[in-house]
Formats: structure tokens, C-alpha cells, sequence
């Protein structure tokens, strides 16, 4: 199998594409909305059912969107100024406070410094991490910015 690099080009010059999702993705998903059609089905009808998939899915994605965007939209970078990438990685995006709630329904995302700075890193450890990237933006001078969440939904708005 080639490297995830060249696996277009493998695909390429077969001249063939590569499968957008395998065999055992389709079946979970099928098994997926199967299982939902035959939970809700029978409340709710064939039809209401579908228009709560389509409002769930509208909930999901208004909510992931306001997440990532509290994260990264409101934090300004000028370009003429030239940082090296630990800077960058610290300075554009900024934190919401750790609780249970934003742990888990941002999915860790309210860690952006540690999730720019440790893009491989499992998100649960975040919050293991956070008090070593604070003192080293101390030790170098950066600005750790960490905001409630209120605070962070009001800055998209701005």
C-alpha cells in the first residue's frame, strides 16, 4: 500500500479513483439509520422522523460551527508581522475554560492553543498539557488567552 502521501498518485496513475468510504463504513452507517428509522419510526412516522434527522443534524452543525469559530474568528493576526510558528500556534486561537459541560460537548475542542500546538495529540489529554504550554507562553513573553464561554460566543457575534 503506499504512503498517505502518494496515495492519490497511486490511485492516479491506475487511473482509477480510491473509495470515498469502505464497505465497513457504509454498513455502519446503514445499520446506523436503520436502527434510528426503527426507534423513531413508529412514533413518529416515516416523515417526522426525517425532519428530525434534518433538524438534529441542523442543531449539530450550528453548535460545531460556533465552536470552532469562538475559537479561531475572534483572535486577530496581522500578517506584516512575522512569527515563528510556536508564536502563531499560541496567539491566533484562544482557550474556553475547562468544565465537564465544554470538555464534553466541544469534544476538548475549548483547548485550541494545545490542539494547534499537539494536532496528533489524543484531545483528552489536553488538559494535561495546558499548564506546561501556560508556562512556557510565560516563560517566552506570550499571551495564554483563556475566556468563559458566554465571553467567547459573544466575540463571533462582534
Amino acid at each position: 500500500m503506499p504512503d498517505e502521501d502518494g496515495l492519490w498518485a497511486h490511485f492516479l496513475q491506475r487511473g482509477s479513483r480510491p473509495p470515498l468510504l469502505s464497505s465497513h463504513c457504509w454498513s455502519l452507517i446503514s445499520s446506523f439509520y436503520i436502527r434510528y428509522f426503527i426507534t423513531f419510526g413508529p412514533f413518529y412516522g416515516i416523515v417526522r422522523t426525517v425532519l428530525l434527522t434534518y433538524f438534529v443534524n441542523l442543531l449539530e452543525s450550528l453548535w460545531i460551527t460556533s465552536v470552532i469559530s469562538m475559537n479561531h474568528l475572534p483572535m486577530k493576526m496581522v500578517q506584516e508581522e512575522n512569527w515563528d510558528w510556536f508564536s502563531t500556534q499560541v496567539l491566533t486561537p484562544y482557550n474556553v475554560e475547562q468544565s465537564f459541560y465544554n470538555d464534553w460537548f466541544t469534544g476538548h475542542l475549548n483547548f485550541q492553543t494545545e490542539h494547534h500546538l499537539f494536532p496528533t495529540m489524543p484531545c483528552h489529554n489536553y488538559h494535561k498539557v495546558a499548564p506546561l504550554v501556560r508556562s512556557l507562553c510565560a516563560k517566552h513573553g506570550l499571551q495564554y488567552v483563556k475566556k468563559p464561554m458566554l465571553e467567547a460566543f459573544r466575540d463571533i457575534i462582534r
